[in-house]
């Protein structure tokens, strides 16, 4: 009987071994989900708050990058006006020279200085062109105006 016991001991033995290794298994199982399941919370969590800093900063984010660019253009027209502002200041310099003045009258207003003898030359063909343009001969812009004036109601148009 003692191999009996012996068998039934191992047997016993055996089936208890497995029942405890079973019950590990079981355990452990049981912490991976709980593991699983509490990473799973976690990483909802910090999905939601990175979530809300993105949209909380959005805004912000937003209106630092318009007020850079506004800040850009501000820039570009003040460097714009202080150019055009030492454009003026030569400007103003050339006018405080009598010379340069004179210049100028000579060029855009044919001022002539006394003794000297002003000529307009006048090429025909650019003559010929405007009297086209216009439609009249030697005749004053007032005349042509009030013909206009007078022609504009006539119904044989």
């Amino acid at each position: 009987m003692a191999g009996n016991r012996d068998r039934f001991s191992t047997a016993t033995r055996l089936r208890l071994l497995g029942e405890q290794t079973a019950a590990r298994v079981y355990r452990s199982q049981n912490r991976r989900q709980d593991r699983r399941s509490r990473l799973t919370g976690r990483a909802a969590f910090l999905a939601l708050v990175v979530c809300t800093l993105v949209v909380a900063l959005a805004y912000p984010m937003r209106q630092y990058v318009s007020q850079r660019n506004e800040i850009a253009d501000q820039e570009r027209l003040a460097r714009e006006a202080k150019q055009r502002v030492e454009e003026l200041r030569d400007e103003k310099a050339r006018l405080q020279d009598d010379a340069y003045i004179q210049r100028l009258a000579r060029q855009h207003l044919h001022y002539v200085m006394p003794g000297e003898t002003g000529y307009t030359v006048i090429d025909p063909d650019v003559r010929e062109q405007r009297r086209e343009e216009r439609g009249a001969t030697d005749r004053p812009w007032y005349s042509n105006v009030l013909d206009g004036v007078d022609n504009a109601d006539r119904q044989d148009r």
